[in-house]
This record gives structure tokens, sequence and C-alpha cells, in this order.
């Protein structure tokens, strides 16, 4: 079973072999450090493994087999930000286990995990005490042997990483400490960065092409290849079970498909078209277990506003047999779509139009000619959606309208997110404008969904025997919202259909 900490360090490394020669300052009296407490020496064997072309060392990703120490068994670590990752671990055995195989499969797919890299480490550890003999950072100043094929390199680095809940000041308490001694911050995020730069073995940067530098192609693919490494990044949030992570990678696989369709005289559509109904598939497999949530959530927020006179009989237990119901399986399901050998040619499908991209000749114009074009076309068809629902009378299809809208409004705001790099403030409002008129009609969706839900949990109590009266009094609550929300969507409109708003864009 595989357990995670979240670790927080900082590596340093001596400037000069003057100051090696001196070692390491006694950090006692730095920031809250009373006392440092010798732990002795361990000697460490770790082998590094990864795809042959160094997929997961491209991605800041280290996944190893470590004997000695306290933790000898397979880590594998996780970028969060500079300085932060989370390391996963495993038992020790022979080959890597399932668990971590998992979690890096959206970058190694079928190349397979290779022993790449032997480090092999001499460890003197200090504990870094606070007055109360409680631990404040663990001190490891580790000699270094890195071996890959007859390639070797040697270096001694000082690594000093948090105890759990202990502010992340004190490393920066340390670090002055430290640059008075002549050590200064590694440039090198790991070990594993380091001796593979040293033994000459960088990872390979990611394909550019896409025109030369300031083309609309070359724009548009960075976006695109912005949002590709999002959704994979996700995968193993995803499979970790963490906050938003579905939702993230719903986000980055709609923002692709936006984009294609943005940018379809950029980037053939015959190529993209395929894709873009492949992450529509895959968002959908992933958002059942989501958009439950999200629902339920909802209700029991609307359920708590109500006075307790009107909540008349077993109503929250009626929501959470409700919910189990619906829920049951759909973790099982998404994890089922990750492991599938559909994702998986999804991915392949994705990295191979993104590294040879099949552009048009738009994509050699200046972006400051395309972008406002591409953005226009989409609120122009933003505008026609609006208008038609608007015209509609009240009922299924003017509802059914409006959630096409509200698609619209999302592409038009992710259209004119993608293009504020290159037209600034113009496309920076109406991005904002375009969020507002997609939330409004979100939450008029929500409640269209919300009333469905409703009125079959009162199907459900009056079935069972129970009173239906507060499923009702919801029901007619949401659909007093969704009435405000279509009152409201004009004035909101009218700021989305000001001209001054798109004149900026050319």
């Amino acid at each position: 079973m595989a357990d995670t900490k979240r670790e927080i360090e900082r590596k340093f490394e001596f400037s000069k072999a003057k100051s090696a020669r001196r070692g390491v300052p006694d950090l006692t009296g730095t920031a809250a450090i009373a006392a440092v407490s010798d732990q002795g020496t361990v000697d460490l064997d770790a082998v590094y493994y990864d795809t042959p072309d160094q997929r997961l060392a491209a991605d800041g990703l280290t996944l190893r087999r470590r004997t000695g120490g306290a933790d000898e068994g397979w880590h594998l670590k996780l970028p969060v930000s500079p300085g932060v990752r989370d390391e996963i671990g495993a038992a020790l055995s022979d080959t890597v286990p399932p668990s971590l195989a998992a979690l890096v499969r959206s970058r190694v797919r079928g190349a397979g995990l290779q022993p790449q890299v032997r480090l092999v480490s001499s460890r003197r550890v200090s504990h870094l005490l606070d007055a109360d003999g409680a631990l404040l950072a663990e001190l490891s100043t580790d000699a270094v042997l890195a071996e890959r094929g007859e390639a070797t390199a040697a270096w001694t680095e000082v690594e000093v990483e948090l105890a759990d809940g202990v502010d992340p000041e004190l490393l920066d308490a340390v670090e002055k400490t430290f640059r008075r001694a002549g050590l200064r911050v590694s440039d090198a995020p790991s070990k594993l960065a380091r001796a593979l730069a040293e033994t000459a073995a960088e990872p390979p940067a990611r394909p550019a092409s896409g025109g030369p530098e300031g083309t609309t192609g070359a724009h548009v693919l960075a976006y695109l290849r912005e949002q590709r490494d999002a959704l994979v990044a996700q995968d193993p949030a995803v499979r970790r079970g963490l906050p938003d992570s579905v939702h993230q990678m719903r986000v980055a696989s709609r923002r692709i498909r936006s984009a294609f369709k943005t940018y379809r005289k950029v980037i053939d559509r015959a190529a993209t078209d395929p894709i873009g109904e492949e992450l529509r598939w895959l968002a959908a497999e992933l958002g059942v277990d989501r958009d439950q949530e999200v629902l339920l959530e909802r209700i029991q927020t609307r359920l708590g506003e109500l006075p307790r006179t009107l909540v008349i009989g077993p109503v929250r237990s009626r929501l959470r047999v409700w919910n189990t119901a619906r829920r049951s399986g759909s973790r099982r399901r998404a994890l089922a779509v990750l492991d599938s050998a559909r994702y998986v040619a999804l991915l392949d499908a994705l990295d191979a139009v993104l590294d040879a991209p099949p552009l048009l000749k738009a994509a050699a114009r200046p972006p400051e000619a395309v972008l406002p074009k591409a953005v226009l076309r989409d609120y122009a068809r933003l505008a026609v959606r609006v208008e038609s629902a608007l015209s509609l009378d009240e009922g299924e299809q003017r509802d059914l309208a409006l959630h096409d809208a509200r698609k619209a409004a999302k592409r038009v705001r992710y259209a004119a997110e993608s293009a504020v790099p290159v037209l600034g403030g113009p496309a920076k409002n109406l991005a904002k404008t375009g969020k507002a008129v997609q939330n409004l009609l979100g939450d008029h969706q929500d409640s269209v969904v919300a009333r469905g839900a409703l009125r079959g949990l009162a199907v459900q109590a009056t079935g069972a025997g129970e009173s239906a009266f507060t499923w009702g009094v919801l029901y007619a609550r949401e659909e007093a919202l969704a009435e405000r929300r279509e009152r409201e969507l004009p004035d909101v409109w009218a700021e989305l259909s000001d001209p001054a708003l798109r004149a900026g864009l050319g």
C-alpha cells in the first residue's frame, strides 16, 4: 500500500572548494533552531527509472528504488511547486509497484520504464530542534556518486527538509546563514536532474514546431501544449483522488477542444476534430462523479437554507441514500477510463498532432492579425445563441437553448483568455465579461438539472410512504431562481454586447 508525504525542502551546494573544506555551519540560533542533534551516517543506493527518452525527468518527476536508510523502498516524487514535492512510497520489490506505475502511466504509456541512473550516497543526518526538543527539520549532507553507463559524476550537496507543519520561512533563515558560510541554493531541482546534466543526459526539449516565433502558429501551439501538459499532469492527481483534480482535468480537455474550434483557420480540423470528440468522451466519463458531487452540494445548500418547519420527513437520510446509489462505482469507472487503451490512444494522438501540427496558411501570419478575428467569430456565434434563446417562450426548449448559449459563452471566454498574451487588456475584459455570462447561464443550467433530481427524489419519497413536501419546496425555489437568472440575462448580455468592449480587438 502506497503512502504519501508532502516534502518541503531546499538544496544547497558549496560555491567554492574552500567553503566545502569548512563544512556545514552550525545552525544553532538560526530562527527557532535551539539545537542540532547528530543522527549519524547512512549509506544509500538508489536506481532511478524512466523511459528511454526520459519523459519523467522532462516533467520533473523522479521514480527510484532505494536501499539503505529508514525509508528504503520505491519512491515517486511529483512536483507541486518550486521546492515542494509529494513523495509517494511503496514497499521494496524487484519491479515497479503497480500503484506507482499507474501514477506515471499518462507519461510513460507504452514506452516502458528502465533503469537510467544509479546514485550512491553517503548521508550524514542531523535533526534541527526547537527549544522544546521538537523536530523542525532534517539536515542532510550527501556525498553523491552518480553512474550512468560509463559516465560518472560526484558532488556534495546539503539538503534541509522541513518537518510536518513547520513554517517554510525557516528555510529562508537557513539560507541566509548558509550564504554567509559559502553555500548557495543548488541550480538543480533534484539529485537526478544534476546527475543527468553532469553525465550529459539532459532531458530532450519538447518539439517546438509551429512556425517561427511571433507567428500565430507558434502562439496557438504554445497554448495547446500548455493545456495538454495540464491534462497529463492532472492524471495522477485524479488517480489519487485529490480535491478539484477531476474538474481541472476536464477544464484542460475543454480548453483544447475549444481552441481546436476557435483556431480552425490555423490548424486543420480534419486532424483535430477526431481528437476533440475523444476529449469530449474523456470529459464526460470523468464527469460522472464530479457532476453528482456538485449536484449534491447544491441540494444540501438549498436544504440548509430552509426553515426547520419546512423540512418534513427523513429528508437528509433520503438524500444520502439517493447520493450513494448514484455515486456507486463512479470512481472505479473513472479509474477504468484512465487505465483504458482508448485513453492512451487519445494522449498519443494529441501528442502527434501537436508535435507535427497540420498548420494552415493563417499560422504564418502575425497573431495580432489573426487572433482578433478568431475571437470575434466565437463572439458572433454566442450572440446568435443568446438572442435565439431569449426569443423563445419559457419551457424546455428555452432551457436547452440557454444551455447551448452557456457553452458558447465558455468558448468565448476561453478564446479571449488564450489571446490575452497578444491582445492584452481588451481580450482580458472580454474574457471577464464572458465568464459572467457563463456563470449566470451555468447557474440556470444547474437549476434545470437540480429540478430533475428533486422531482426524482420526490417520486422516491412518495413511493416509500414519506412526505414529498420538502422536495416540492426545493423544486419551487430552484424554479424561481432560474426565472431570476433569465430576467438578469438581458442586462448581463448587454454588457458583453457593448461595441466598446470589442473595439480594442481590432
